[in-house]
């Protein structure tokens, strides 16, 4: 993507000055905090010019924790940018004991992340981070501050959280309601580390499944595997300082050179959250966890883990900008299956993970999460209709990315592996979802909104709905800087 022009965001008023151009000059302004979308559709291409606005909103009154109400009424309120990425907003309500359910990429910013949804480790026992959304200010398309409520502007409200990322003014602060660790007393997580072994991950991800197809499967509970392939720098992201132990631990793991070749790995982060006062781990729940932790490495594990859910939402934190500095082909894939067990999908998963990470040297490397959203007690389920357009929460079971990062020259190695993923995966006879369903931070394919709406969406009068108002709120379509967005219904 080449913008014609970077505005770097100095202030508000810096951006009603690239709104009021856009709109004279009849081209369309992009906004983007931290850029993470999968196909870059945070950015755009000239004639149309970038809004960028990591910067802009980091002062002392742009993250505040608000007063509680007297007499406390047990409700707790964060007041912040869009500017912030999410190691600093974590590390800003850890400080104040607090939580909140957002993904595990520390550099994301607030911006995008809230628009899309905010999936991460927390989605079945908290919902996702825009469902804490209370209020919205937006600059809008004539350069007006706006501030956008359940009650002032319920479509708005629920177009900007989920409808089209950026699409329907500049969005620069929010209020959100947040958790208290004092409310959850008990929290229990464990982050274990296995190196790879294709038959423990089947076993796991059985686990995933089995959760999955539990419709009664308690809130209380957070499952997600994931896999690395070799290389990846574990120490210094994942678990800071671990190097330097290991080196005295197990020193045969280290080269003549003194750095640590980190081996093709399986991480599991598991969690459980006392849902009412004075509710305890009982002998199930501690059972759940050893059956996790079987045959992971002690060493390179944090076990189980006893801790404030503020400490707990660090631990799942991903430190570094990206898995691996190269190129990639990625997908994201959900699925409302409770048959998955039964269809072989552990077995195909890893077969097909197996096929990029079980090869010596073949210059292509996996990041793969799969988590666990469903069950009628998950909060990601019963959260589908609080406003927000967030799509695919009625019924979605399991969350599944396999992200393919490759040398240059094999680009069209990890696209056939992808192609095959698709083919066989997912559709009619697809192996984890009869259904194409897409999130729109894990866009992929065909990035004409229009042409597949269908895998972004459960429908087309919500897909229209969202074109109305567009239409309302940015008659100009200053706010359509490419072609993944939801384009302004015609007025004719």
């Amino acid at each position: 993507m080449n913008p014609r022009l970077i505005v770097a965001a100095a202030n508000k008023d810096d951006i009603r000055l690239a709104v009021k151009y856009a709109r004279e000059q009849k081209i369309a302004l992009a906004v983007r905090t931290g850029g993470h979308q999968y196909s870059g559709a945070s950015s755009t291409a000239a004639p149309n010019i970038l809004l960028d606005l990591a910067n802009t909103f980091t002062g002392p009154g742009d993250l505040v924790y608000l007063p509680k109400k007297t007499p406390d009424d047990g409700r707790s309120f964060v007041y912040t940018s869009v500017s912030h990425t999410l190691d600093q907003f974590n590390h800003f309500l850890g400080k104040n004991g607090l939580f909140v359910p957002h993904g595990q990429c520390s550099h994301v910013r607030l911006g995008g992340h809230v628009q899309t949804g905010g999936y991460g480790q927390l989605a079945r026992s908290f919902g996702l981070f825009g469902d804490h959304v209370r209020t919205l200010e937006i600059i809008d398309s004539e350069g007006n501050d706006v501030e956008v409520t359940k009650g002032s502007d319920p479509d708005l409200f629920w177009a900007i959280l989920g409808g089209s990322p950026g699409n329907f003014g500049v969005l620069t602060h929010i209020t959100l309601e947040v958790h208290r660790n004092e409310d959850y007393d008990g929290a229990i997580g464990l982050k274990a580390l296995f190196l790879y072994d294709k038959q423990q991950l089947v076993r796991l991800v059985g686990k995933v499944a089995e959760m999955a197809e539990d419709p009664e499967w308690p809130r209380n509970y957070d499952l997600c595997v994931s896999v690395l392939s070799s290389s990846f720098p574990l120490g210094q992201l994942m678990w800071p300082g671990l190097d330097e132990s290991i080196k005295h631990r197990v020193p045969s793991v280290y080269g003549d050179d003194k750095v640590l070749g980190w081996p093709k790995t399986i991480i599991v982060y598991a969690q459980w959250v006392p849902m009412t006062k004075g509710e305890k781990a009982d002998d199930k729940v501690m059972q759940w966890f050893q059956n996790l932790k079987k045959g992971s490495n002690l060493i390179l594990s944090d076990g189980i883990m006893k801790k404030p859910m503020s400490e707990l939402t660090r631990k799942w934190l991903f430190m570094n900008v990206r898995e691996f500095p190269l190129p990639y082909v990625k997908r994201t894939y959900l699925t409302n299956s409770t048959t998955l067990t039964k269809d072989h999908w552990p077995e195909w998963v890893s077969d097909r993970i197996d096929e990029v990470v079980g090869t010596w040297d073949n210059k292509l490397w996996l990041s793969c999460q799969i988590q666990c959203f469903g069950g009628k007690y998950s909060m990601f389920t019963r959260n589908a209709d609080n406003g927000t357009a967030y799509s695919w929460r009625k019924d979605t079971t399991v969350v599944q990315t396999l992200d393919c990062f490759h040398w240059s020259v094999k680009r069209d190695a990890a696209l056939d592996w992808q192609k095959q993923n698709d083919q066989t995966g997912i559709g009619r006879a697809g192996i984890f979802s009869k259904e194409d369903r897409r999130v729109l931070w894990g866009s992929y394919g065909d990035f004409d909104l229009d042409k597949v709406w269908k895998s972004y969406y459960e429908d087309e009068a919500k897909y229209r709905k969202l074109g109305e108002i567009r239409a309302r709120v940015d008659p100009d379509g200053i706010f359509t800087p490419n072609t993944f967005a939801v384009k302004r219904a015609s007025t004719t």
